[in-house]
């Protein structure tokens, strides 16, 4: 790190979990943010500030109107720009210093193989069920810990999934991928627009985790926020091993 690095991140330095060592790993890391919405908005701006090395964007979408409620990495002024051009024009303003990939494509299988085995960590900040599958599915393909969150309404959930560690689940442990799943989409069910920056925000800190080594991600362990209460739950959850994802592996 040069002296300007040393000084932006001296508040990281400083804490023995991360120190020189950890930044650099930092540094040198790429992070894969599936979506640049709500979710997506918060991770990019921390994983950005952080002096992740690499980002790379994935999301089809353009910048609307009603996005500005939540997702804050977009301005009124980008409405219509592709949201992964604005994210990565909000991320420069914080630190011009990290590379950013901006794909605005959906995240389909071809796109997934190309890119997961290239990141460090994956963060999947995407809004459907068929996504969240294809994310799940590449990552245990190519061996990549994989970083999930939702929010609908006032709720909101964060899990890491780690194929590299021999006892944990993955995405599809939990959810079946042929279950006939409802989508619940915030279109029509609302979502309480500070939700998105916390579990964003918690998301952002279990991938800096995995990358530094600061601390052991909540690997197995589905973390669940009631915005209305303010209460945070836990609850385990064991690798199946007849998933159809990952039981195979």
């Amino acid at each position: 790190m040069n002296d300007k690095q040393l000084l932006r991140y001296s508040r990281h330095i400083l804490l023995d979990e991360v120190g020189i060592e950890g930044q650099e790993q930092v540094l040198s890391a790429h992070a894969l943010v599936i979506g640049a919405g709500g979710l997506g908005s918060p991770v990019a701006l921390y994983l950005g500030s952080a002096g992740v090395g690499r980002i790379t964007l994935v999301d089809h979408d353009v910048v609307d109107l009603t996005n500005l409620q939540r997702q804050v990495a977009h301005t009124t002024a980008r409405i219509g720009q592709a949201k992964v051009e604005s994210a990565a024009q909000a991320v420069w303003a914080i630190n011009p210093e990290v590379e950013i990939t901006a794909l605005q494509q959906r995240a389909d299988a071809k796109l997934l193989d190309e890119w997961v085995p290239k990141a460090s960590v994956v963060l999947d900040c995407s809004d459907n069920y068929a996504t969240r599958h294809a994310v799940n599915a590449a990552c245990v393909r190519h061996g990549k810990p994989l970083v999930a969150g939702a929010v609908i309404r006032f709720d909101g959930q964060v899990m890491v999934f780690d194929p590299r560690e021999p006892g944990s689940p993955c995405y599809a442990c939990m959810f079946a991928p042929e279950a006939d799943f409802e989508e619940v989409q915030c279109s029509t069910m609302g979502v309480f627009a500070p939700l998105v920056g916390v579990i964003g925000a918690v998301q952002a800190a279990e991938a800096l985790k995995i990358i530094s080594g600061a601390a052991p991600a909540m690997t197995g362990r589905l973390l669940m926020l009631d915005g209305r209460a303010m209460e945070w739950s836990t609850m385990k959850v064991p690798r199946d091993p007849a998933c159809v994802v990952c039981g195979k592996q």
